[in-house]
Formats: structure tokens, sequence, C-alpha cells
């Protein structure tokens, strides 16, 4: 299967394309709402439900806009590099998941964050949602904490080169 002929099995199997593909193809992150299936030995993610899509949608294209000056990547319009773009994905996410892991404490959820925080985001849907609750707006959301947790994420650990 050619990649012209990939794109077009895909886009046909998978209208609702999950925008945090990379982070949940790259285990740093994981959805209620995904579906997950195989296409030519590739891992593709779906996601179940449109709202939740369009939802996303808006929150990572925001994360993006405030994040590409801290990247260095300002003149790109559209999708960054893929390790950039993993970056946006599952550093915000992380960052989003960690502003809400001292209010988890009133919920019980508090031992789960933490052995989460730093390694991978429980549920996308759930994180959203929660944001958007807490500041009602995606504009409102915190960028400048966003932007630190993206700019700080790294996707591998740096080897040591004197090993």
């Amino acid at each position: 299967m050619d990649e012209t002929e990939f794109r077009n099995a895909y886009k046909e199997l998978n209208p609702n394309r999950c925008i945090f593909e990379k982070a949940i193809t790259n285990r740093r992150c994981d959805c209620a709402r995904k579906r997950k299936f195989v296409l030519a030995t590739r891992e593709c993610v779906a996601c179940q439900s449109e709202t939740s899509l369009e939802r996303c949608t808006s929150v990572l294209n925001a994360i993006r806009d405030n994040s590409r000056f801290s990247l260095k990547v300002v003149t790109i319009d559209g999708p960054m590099p893929h390790n950039k773009e993993l970056q946006v994905q599952a550093g915000g996410m992380l960052a989003l998941q960690n502003i809400f892991s001292d209010e988890a404490e009133t919920d019980g959820l508090q031992d789960q964050l933490k052995t989460a925080e730093q390694q991978t985001v429980i549920n996308i849907d759930q994180t959203m949602e929660q944001a958007l609750n807490r500041y009602t707006a995606i504009d409102m959301l915190p960028y400048g904490e966003i932007v630190k947790g993206i700019v700080k994420y790294q996707s591998r650990p740096k080897r040591n080169k004197n090993k």
C-alpha cells in the first residue's frame, strides 16, 4: 500500500481522527473516547464523540498558537513538525493535568495523579472537561503554565554520551 492509498483508506475508515493521535500512539496520553485500530500495520486512533473532538481541536489549536514562540516555530502555518507537535500534545496535556492534581485531593484521585504526574495523561477528555468547567472558556486557560509544561517536556530523556 503506497502512502496515497493509505491516506485515502485512513480518511474513509476514520472520519473522526483523534487530534491527540500522536500523544496517544506514543503512550503519553490516554482517553476514554478513543477507539484504536490498525491499518497497514500502523496504529490509528479515532474519537468516538464529535463534541469531544470539536472541544479537543479548539483547545489544542489554542495551546499550539500560544506555544509557537516558545518552541521557536512562529513562521509555520499549520501542523508543526512531528516532535514539536508531540511536545505540544503530550506536554500541554500533562501540564493541564498537573494543574488539577492539587484539586484532586478532595476527589480522592490524588494518588492516581501523583503516579501519573510527568508520565502519562490519564484521560484527555476528562482533563479537557475539568479545565473548561474551571476556566469557563478556552481563552481563559492558564497558558503560561501550560507553555512551561510544553517547554520542559521531553519525548525521550537525553542519553548520556559518556556511557
